[in-house]
């Protein structure tokens, strides 16, 4: 059977609508993941929970969502890249509708390669506004250990009271505008490009882990459409176990190189936290000081944010919003 003629505009929209969806889901929990991936120095967060708890307790119940409105901004054309660009490249390699496995994994890298035009500069402003809560709080620690030391007092909170916050002289909140006109001014566009290299090599392995196995779980029990279009036929319930499942996999599967973008686009350091020349440098000083565990700090959140995250842009996706937009539009 043959594969039907990808609408771009309508699997634009969908790849959109999943985006937004998704990023407002699961935000919060890819807020602890960047935390807990710069975690380096002064021990903030004891894992997930605990990042998530103390950043309620410091910042109120909107500071999870710091970074959410560059991200919500930009989710919209990544997804709508990466998805949209994925089923172009299945459609162009299938052969009379039928797509190998070097197809899958050529059709995914090349998804990956698109999205990271957007991916950058989105991943480079969030991170920074993410990761501000947490230096807010190591500063606050490092004080209030460094006080005790000389006045022999009981272990200080790793979480200080509203009122232990830092005053007047505290540097500003960052925005994702100010982040943007400095880098701008000081560094040119290649500053909001930084980790670029990182961001490909992170991304492009995901979207040919991803895509193929999405592909092949959304068609079990489909045996004639196996290498077809995997948005055809499959039941919604079935295109969201899928999209939730290899999604899961691929993130597990590439979070020694998330750790890596991370380190690398985390342009404040926090007191005795490295700085990296590169990918290499960062590489051998990552496992010279914290050993190879630290390459799957934030593991288990990014499942948690991409498994939900992408078995809800696949059933979007999936239901066709773009297409019942365009026919409303006429």
């Amino acid at each position: 059977m043959a594969e039907k003629k990808v609408s771009l505009p309508a699997k634009l929209i969908n790849g959109g609508v999943a985006g937004l969806v998704g990023v407002t889901c699961v935000f919060p929990i890819d807020l602890a993941k960047t935390r807990l991936q710069n975690q380096q120095g002064a021990r903030v967060y004891s894992g997930m929970l605990d990042c998530l708890a103390k950043t309620i307790k410091m910042e109120g119940y909107f500071g999870m969502y710091r970074g959410a409105a560059v991200n919500l901004t930009l989710v919209t054309p990544e997804k709508a890249i990466k998805l949209a660009a994925n089923d172009v490249f299945r459609q162009k390699l299938s052969k009379d509708g039928k797509l190998a496995l070097w197809g899958e994994i050529l059709a995914g890298c090349g998804a990956g390669t698109c999205q990271v035009v957007v991916t950058t500069p989105m991943e480079m402003l969030k991170i920074q506004l993410q990761d501000a809560g947490r230096l807010a709080a190591q500063r606050t620690v490092t004080a209030s250990a460094s006080a005790s030391a000389s006045a022999s007092g009981p272990t200080p909170s790793l979480v200080a009271s509203r009122a232990a916050q830092p005053g007047p002289n505290a540097p500003p909140r960052p925005s994702a505008t100010r982040i943007t006109l400095e880098l701008l001014k000081t560094r040119g566009l290649r500053g909001l490009y930084k980790g670029a290299g990182a961001t490909l090599m992170r991304d492009v392995p995901f979207s040919m882990i991803y895509f193929p196995l999405f592909a092949n779980l959304n068609a079990v029990g489909r045996a004639e459409d196996r290498h077809s279009n995997p948005q055809e036929r499959a039941p919604f319930l079935q295109s969201f176990v899928a999209g939730c499942t290899a999604g899961s996999v691929a993130a597990v599967a590439v979070t020694p190189l998330d750790v890596i973008k991370t380190r690398l686009q985390t342009l404040q350091k926090g007191e005795g936290e490295d700085s990296y020349r590169g990918i290499i440098d960062c590489v051998q000083r990552v496992l010279k000081r914290e050993g190879p565990s630290a390459f799957l700090k934030g593991a288990t959140c990014r499942a948690l944010v991409i498994a939900p995250l992408f078995g809800i842009a696949q059933g979007v996706y999936f239901l066709g919003v773009g297409e019942q937009v365009l026919g409303l539009l006429g």
